[in-house]
């Protein structure tokens, strides 16, 4: 079951989450990183993910990030984005949201 979130009430629905994980690829393998990035001005930033994924979104600036419940049953919510490196950091400019679970 998934339920869309609009990109415009995205930091609401983030306040119902704590660390999530960024999902990114070279095109070959997906690296996840327990991550806790901040949402300001639209985008979220990810403070130092690591080497690799700084690769990765380099390589291929599609990432997710994916928000798992406090207590499960519950809703994750997963994040699709477009992502840069600046610095040591991760930007990720939200193109999609979703509440999912299973059905």
């Amino acid at each position: 079951m998934s339920v869309p979130v609009a990109i415009d009430r995205l930091a609401e629905t983030l306040a119902d989450f704590d660390a999530g994980f960024l999902l990114s690829t070279d095109g070959t393998r997906v690296k996840a990183v327990s991550v806790d990035p901040v949402h300001a001005d639209g985008v979220l930033r990810v403070s130092a993910p690591g080497r690799g994924s700084l690769a990765n979104v380099a390589a291929n600036p599609v990432v997710t990030l994916l928000f798992p419940p406090r207590q499960a049953p519950a809703m994750s919510l997963l994040v699709d984005g477009t992502a840069s490196v600046e610095g040591d950091d991760v930007v990720v400019t939200p193109t999609g949201a979703v509440l999912h679970k299973p059905a």
